[in-house]
């Protein structure tokens, strides 16, 4: 596995990282948990070095397992968490970047994690009641105690990212970015490649979509975040399928899977780009980590882009509700 430097930061991380969240939280059913920690130590064993939880992801359990899977391996690999939201009688009850709070959250991920130090604390969502300042500020002293190695920002406007950057550099920025949502490359990558801060997108394949593996008659949990986002209503769906379908016979015809080329794609935009696909089964995890050796050309980048425009995408990424949580 290459690795990739976040930035101007010296976090150095897997070309791919792992996505934790679905093995407990948003996509349920959800397997088996011992099951889950061998596959976090087997993406280990194939040269993944950063994994991504959150203590909302649960909420709490999520940074658990983590924390049990990588506890013997502590040392060969890069943690990534998050602060952010209120959590009360066990679920999200609002935003809180208080400093107080992220303090708490801080020494409580800590725990649950079984680590001294936590590589990249991100902000989850922007809290409007908080000055970023505060937020970095908050950050800043946690570094300086050696509980934090890095800040991030998560889902975070330009304009915010560069006060907090101003206050404590930002390591990376994450957010949503793939072939289907190719929204940050209006203003938000041009700003992070100035300020010299790492991109981290989650959802690279889509929440699923672009593997190929989804279509209108696809049915999902009663449970599954998928069932309220505008994008995944069966009609945008098959109305979608056109660009999956296109991908699809692009990767045939160079002896790979259409996430492979998803994730190849990401790679090939920046080399500070480091995505991080989520899985709970341990060929998707092989498969993905497939895409690090596929090296697009420029001609071949050109086709994915010419595609991509011509084919328009339907429905929203997120509800109404969530959406006005994003670009603060």
């Amino acid at each position: 596995m290459q690795t990739r430097t976040l930035g101007s930061s010296n976090l150095n991380v897997s070309a791919l990282g792992l996505g934790c969240m679905g093995m407990t939280f948003s996509f349920p059913p959800f397997p088996d948990r011992n099951d889950m920690i061998s596959l976090i130590r087997a993406a280990v064993d194939r040269g993944v070095t950063f994994f991504d939880t959150a203590e909302v992801y649960g909420p709490f359990n999520n940074e658990e397992l983590v924390g049990d899977a990588l506890a013997p391996i502590r040392d060969r690999v890069q943690i990534a968490t998050k602060f952010g939201f209120r959590i009360e009688d066990g679920k999200q009850a609002g935003l809180s970047s208080h400093p107080a709070h992220i303090r708490a959250v801080a020494d409580a991920s800590l725990k649950r994690l079984k680590t001294g130090t936590i590589d990249l604390f991100y902000q989850h969502r922007v809290d409007p009641d908080v000055p970023i300042e505060d937020v970095a500020g908050a950050v800043n002293d946690l570094i300086k105690e050696g509980k934090v190695r890095h800040f991030g920002l998560s889902e975070a406007g330009v304009q915010t990212i560069r006060r907090a950057h101003a206050v404590q550099p930002v390591a990376a920025l994450q957010s949503e970015y793939s072939l289907w949502w190719r929204e940050p490359e209006r203003e938000v990558l041009p700003a992070l490649e100035e300020l010299g801060i790492g991109f981290v997108p989650f959802s690279p394949l889509g929440k699923g979509f672009l593997t190929g593996k989804i279509n209108d008659a696809t049915t999902f949990d009663s449970g599954d975040f998928r069932n309220v986002v505008p994008r995944f209503s069966a009609e945008n769906r098959k109305a979608n399928l056109a660009f999956v379908d296109w991908l699809t016979t692009f990767a045939a015809g160079r002896n790979a899977s259409a996430s492979q080329i998803a994730l190849a794609w990401l790679l090939a935009q920046k080399p500070w780009i480091v995505p991080i696909p989520g899985t709970t089964k341990l060929h998707r995890l092989e498969e993905n980590i497939g895409a690090t050796a596929i090296q697009l050309t420029s001609d071949d980048l050109r086709e994915i882009d010419r595609a991509a425009s011509e084919i328009a995408v339907h429905g929203a990424r997120y509800p109404e509700h969530l959406q006005r949580l994003t670009g603060r």
